[in-house]
């Protein structure tokens, strides 16, 4: 929908409203989300610094930040979180349409602890209108449309909003079918099809099961007056897609999500601002194999959240808040991987900046928080005697910002985090076909604990504007997955090498890990004469991520990658040329498959224009016009499933 509505200003992990933001961020918005909108969130912030995505074919991706994924990285949607299963595996897709979205903030590395301690990797905010926050008068609109890419992809959206000044209202709708995705080879890889044998039946063109559709809207409404706004929404969202790993399987979702939001400015007292988020979701999907449901999920719980701004003390500027979340997540049939558990988290969080001079700026934030994680064991013998587990959690953090000069800056932060285990690392115990394990959880795991650091230089200047930044985490007990080596069945009974549907049993360990890297990125007016203007981006980003304790790679990290664009403008018209460059990844685990490296290339031509009081946008999308065999290494189904080839999508955009 139209993005660019919305002022500049961070909202994330910002509760002063300052545009000085001193956590290394990102903002997405207006034509620029436009032109990366993709079948999924994963896919549509994919190669923003710092940003990768897992995938399990089109239609599934969720970002990876700095080598980070899973429990790890906070998925909000206006602040709170909206729940699902997605940090549970990586073929369980994030219920979020790109057409409904007008921004997405990202926040990276440790200023994104006030968002508790499953945000250690960072934090990737959706926000939308679907509760106006400011007056509306008369009656707007806007209308997206698209066909084609690599899937056929036929999306449409469509909003309205009106009001009278202070009664504001909100309906959206959104649709979006595909067709299986078209690929530049054989969905196997070489080195895959070395292991499958001269005799395998081999796909090629086109990625078995890899179609889906999915649709949904949302009605809201609020009251807005000159100090504040409150208001209403609720949205709905249903899924049918494939699972590209398993041709007989699909996955049925839905969700139902209800929100409430609240501001109010300028209050009397020790506090001049206060905000209030809520959010309930109900979540659901289920695994049809074979056209029978064999496993269900569910999620639901809400989560609610105040901040509230005090007046200046001494040369202090800071907020504090309360957050307080509760869900319930259980996994019934075949693949009951984890036992039904309610989690509860009661956190207090604080943030605190110090304009030292015009220069500088100094920032100290803390959250504290308990996590109580109850499971339910009735009904599955395999989880007898799983104990409900507490924990207490300190996450604290320290910034600062310096002004070189007018356009330069230096900005820094480090921090303490620590974070609960998630449920399936304490409680999993059972099959998980789509990574092809057998996990078992460990349910004395103890706190996930780091130390990160993050140092950048910035400059901006007019249309110019570059960051060039470093980033180290260390940590003491970074819980992830070690196979054991045995192959098992689904009841975790030992079989022979070769046995049809064997899986590989691993179990979750606490390791002392570290992950440090560089990210850049830029964009420069190099050329304007007239109403000609041409702009060169550049963006590039590199993790290297590593067990301590025995020096081997950790899985999934995207390796070094560099973007080139051209952005040319000219009036109504618009054009831009992109080259991505990813090296070759061959740190992996043992036992795991490097990745090739790739070149793929892009064009995208805009055009805008009127037509009576309306406003349009028409385009033309080509990518990976060179039909390179693009697999990800930050894909668990990378060997099985590349991204999509040459393809050329149409869209059309009007606002009202």
């Amino acid at each position: 929908m139209p993005g660019g509505a919305l002022a500049p200003v961070f909202v994330t992990g910002n509760p002063l409203g300052d545009a000085d933001l001193i956590a290394p961020a990102t903002a997405l918005y207006g034509d620029a989300l436009t032109r990366r909108q993709a079948n999924s969130l994963g896919e549509t912030l994919n190669g923003l610094p710092g940003v990768s995505t897992t995938t399990y074919g089109p239609m599934v991706g969720r970002p990876i930040i700095r080598g980070m994924d899973g429990d790890r990285i906070r998925l909000l949607q206006n602040g709170v979180a909206a729940w699902d299963a997605s940090s549970l595996s990586y073929d369980h897709a994030v219920p979020q349409e790109s057409l409904s979205i007008e921004r997405v903030e990202i926040i990276r590395g440790p200023a994104a602890l006030l968002y508790g301690g499953n945000a250690i990797g960072g934090v990737v905010n959706t926000i939308d209108n679907r509760i106006p926050r400011e007056p509306i008068k008369g009656v707007t609109g806007a209308v997206d449309a698209s066909y084609g890419g690599a899937n056929n992809a036929r999306a449409g959206a469509a909003q309205v909003e009106g009001g009278n000044g202070q009664f504001a209202f909100h309906v959206d709708a959104f649709d979006r079918e595909t067709n299986k995705e078209r690929i530049p080879g054989f969905a196997h890889s070489d080195r895959q099809r070395a292991f499958d044998g001269p005799d395998a039946d081999e796909a090629y063109g086109s990625l078995p099961n890899s179609d889906g559709r999915w649709h949904g809207g949302a009605v809201g409404t609020s009251y807005t007056w000159a100090d504040g706004y409150a208001g209403l929404s609720y949205n709905g969202y249903e899924a049918n897609y494939g699972s590209v790993a398993e041709d007989d399987v699909r996955l049925r979702m839905h969700q139902d999500h209800v929100a409430f939001a609240s501001e109010v400015r300028n209050l009397q007292g020790p506090f001049s601002e206060l905000k209030f988020d809520f959010g309930y979701t109900d979540y659901e999907h289920k695994e049809i194999d074979n056209g029978e449901a064999s496993t269900t999920f569910r999620n639901h719980g809400y989560e609610a959240r105040v901040e509230a701004r005090h007046k200046k003390i001494g040369p202090l500027e800071g907020a504090i808040g309360v957050q307080i979340s509760q869900n319930t997540f259980s996994a019934l049939g075949d693949e009951a991987l984890v036992p039904t558990t309610q989690t509860t988290n009661v956190a207090l969080f604080g943030l605190e900046e110090w304009a030292v001079t015009d220069a500088l700026k100094l920032s100290a934030g803390a959250r504290y928080e308990h996590v109580k994680q109850e499971p339910t064991v009735v009904g599955n013998e395999k989880f007898v005697g799983s104990p409900d587990r507490d924990f207490n959690a300190v996450n604290l953090s320290l910034g600062a910002l310096y002004k070189l000069s007018p356009a330069w800056a230096v900005a820094g932060n480090v921090a303490y985090s620590e974070r609960a285990p998630a449920l399936y690392e304490l409680y999993a115990n059972g099959p998980h076909d789509a990574t092809g394990q057998y996990l078992i959880g460990n349910p004395d795991a103890q706190k996930e604990k780091a130390i990160s650091t993050d140092l950048s230089l910035r400059f901006a200047s007019g249309p110019n504007k570059g960051s060039v930044g470093i980033f180290y985490s260390r940590y003491k007990n970074y819980l992830t997955e070690f196979n054991t080596g045995r192959l098992v069945d689904d009841d975790d009974r030992v079989v022979a090498p070769g046995t049809n549907d064997a899986l590989n049993e691993a179990v979750y360990r606490g390791v002392r890990a570290e992950f440090y890297g560089v990210e850049m990125d830029g964009k420069w007016r190099v050329f304007q004469q007239g109403a000609h203007q041409v702009d060169v981006e550049l963006v590039g980003d590199y993790t290297h991520a590593r067990n301590i304790d025995t020096g081997e790679p950790l899985p999934r990290i995207s390796p070094l990658r560099a973007t080139v664009a051209l952005d040319y403008g000219y009036g109504p018209f618009g054009a831009r040329a992109e080259m991505v460059h990813a090296w070759a990844q061959h740190r992996v685990p043992e036992n795991d498959l490097s990745s090739d490296g790739y070149t793929k290339l892009g064009l995208i031509l805009t055009y805008k224009f009127h037509v009576g009081t309306t406003n349009w946008l028409a385009y033309v999308r080509g990518d990976n016009l060179t039909n390179q065999d693009i697999r990800y290494a930050s894909s668990v189904v990378r060997d099985i499933a590349p991204e999509g080839g040459r393809s050329v999508m149409v869209g059309l955009r009007t606002t009202f």
